[in-house]
């Protein structure tokens, strides 16, 4: 969509892609991972929305890692921004499964489930949820940008890590299988690492022909 603009930010001791998604057109944006572990990391995506000219409303969380939402806190704080995360991933928020320099817990402000929309004036970005990283993962389907972001369930050429708590293998070759009901020629923004399509992961991606291999 014409307006649409995507900017992403390697942050934190994981180098996670951490994500501004913003219609400038409208004044809004939406903060995607935000898993900073420094002020430089959080003042370099503040500066970003201050350039565009827009204002962050919603802080979103692809699952409840501390990579993924220890800037939560911080950009609460300074932008009054609403946490959402799925429901299955909320209780690391309040309760974070491992220790994390920094991280300091947060209530999210809303749970999200399969189908729900987050908007920022005219684009919605659709939750599809695809537990197996975490139960509460999930990617979000921004067809207004021919986009998905896929946090930890898909990345260039592999997949999340499923031998953690709380993870599953099964759940995570089900998911897959989901995502790659997406248009070939869909953008994917994973949580580390380089993008992709979805096309391409259907092809190449050894885990995703195993997850398909299977049905």
């Amino acid at each position: 969509m014409r307006g649409l603009v995507l900017k992403t930010f390697v942050v934190g001791l994981l180098s996670t892609n951490c994500y501004l998604l913003a219609y400038p057109g409208e004044g809004e944006a939406v903060i995607v991972d935000p898993g900073t572990s420094s002020e430089e990391e959080l003042e370099a995506v503040l500066r970003e929305a201050e350039r565009l000219g827009v204002d962050i409303r919603f802080i979103v969380n692809t699952h409840g890692h501390p990579d993924h939402v220890a800037g939560n806190y911080v950009l609460k704080e300074l932008t009054g921004a609403e946490v959402l995360i799925h429901e299955a991933d909320a209780h690391m928020l309040t309760s974070p499964p491992w220790p994390w320099p920094g991280l300091k817990p947060v209530r999210p402000d809303g749970l999200l489930r399969e189908g729900d929309r987050v908007s920022i004036g005219p684009v919605a970005l659709e939750v599809l949820h695809t537990p197996g990283h975490t139960p509460g993962s999930m990617c979000l389907v921004c067809e207004a940008g021919d986009l998905v972001l896929t946090g930890d369930t898909l990345f260039a050429g592999s997949i999340g890590r499923t031998d953690l708590p709380e993870s599953s293998h099964e759940d995570m070759m089900n998911s897959l299988v989901k995502l790659m009901r997406l248009p070939d020629h869909m953008r994917a923004y994973p949580g580390h690492g380089p993008s992709t399509t979805i096309g391409v992961e259907r092809a190449r991606n050894p885990f995703v022909k195993m997850a398909i291999g299977g049905r």
